[in-house]
């Protein structure tokens, strides 16, 4: 399984920003996708999920009602929608696949398959 994260780049305060992540190889009947960023000297950090199957998504606090997290099945690829954006979403954004049960989705240790990331800068 291979995951190709683009879309991100420099945009200025209250901007938008539309990321993408196409997902190729193999497939798992059911799993969900999910979108974790990382500041320099920081963690990892959760942003948003999404079940394949179904499409129920979960935010973190930090980014509900700015950011919209959805899938296009046919075209394998899921997305992130940024929207009002402020400089503290600089970060690396990454996309992440997870196909075992049991596992936390707010972590990134509940993730097997992650992609390069793509750079998302805020101006002020």
């Amino acid at each position: 399984v291979q995951l190709q994260a683009s879309g991100g780049g420099l945009v200025r305060a209250r901007g938008s920003l539309r990321l993408s992540c196409a997902v190729s190889g193999g497939a798992a009947s059911s799993y969900s996708m999910g979108w974790f960023r990382q500041a320099p000297g920081q963690k990892r950090d959760f942003v948003a999920v999404i079940s394949w199957s179904d499409g129920m998504t979960y935010y973190a606090d930090s980014v509900r009602g700015r950011f919209t997290i959805s899938r296009d099945t046919a075209k394998k690829t899921m997305y992130l929608q940024l929207n009002s954006l402020e400089p503290e979403d600089t970060a690396v954004y990454y996309c992440a696949l997870r196909v075992r049960s049991g596992t936390s989705y707010l972590s990134p240790l509940g993730y097997d398959y992650w992609g390069q990331g793509t750079e998302v800068t805020v101006s002020s």
